[in-house]
């Protein structure tokens, strides 16, 4: 089965996701990322392999931030089974953490960073396992989501 996800990091993209299904598309969008300003360095990526709930809504959101100052980036993953979860950095990583799509912040747990290379390899491990979370990394309840 060929996996792929959607992505959304710009406006122009609410209506027509980015489409990922070849390591070079998660390369591009991280590396896109790093390019923008800091109102536009998060996206939203949805796994097209799992099943939506009845809404229509997906069941499940990886949200990827990236700091292309400080050559850093987060993943945070979110469905009903393992609820709200964020990348666990080591206890250097800064606190007061923000990311934003399309200038709307969110704030995230403190020390939740990790090495770019890393959140490349975390978006690779879900795309390509069909939306599965991604045990390449520890993670750390997130509860103010």
């Amino acid at each position: 089965m060929k996996s792929w996800a959607s992505a959304y990091y710009e406006q122009s993209h609410e209506k027509n996701p980015v489409i990922i299904y070849r390591p070079e598309d998660i390369d591009r969008l991280i590396d896109s990322l790093l390019g923008n300003p800091v109102s536009h360095n998060m996206a939203q990526v949805h796994s097209l392999d799992r099943g939506r709930l009845p809404s229509g809504n997906y069941d499940h959101e990886l949200l990827v931030g990236v700091n292309s100052d400080l050559q850093v980036g987060l993943v945070h993953f979110m469905d009903d089974d393992h609820g709200n979860i964020c990348t666990l950095g080591n206890a250097e990583s800064r606190s007061e953490v923000s990311y934003s799509i399309d200038g709307a912040f969110t704030e995230f747990p403190d020390n939740s960073e990790v090495s770019i290379d890393l959140v490349r390899f975390i978006v690779q491990e879900f795309v390509f396992s069909g939306g599965v979370i991604p045990s390449s990394v520890e993670w750390q309840p997130w509860l103010d989501w």
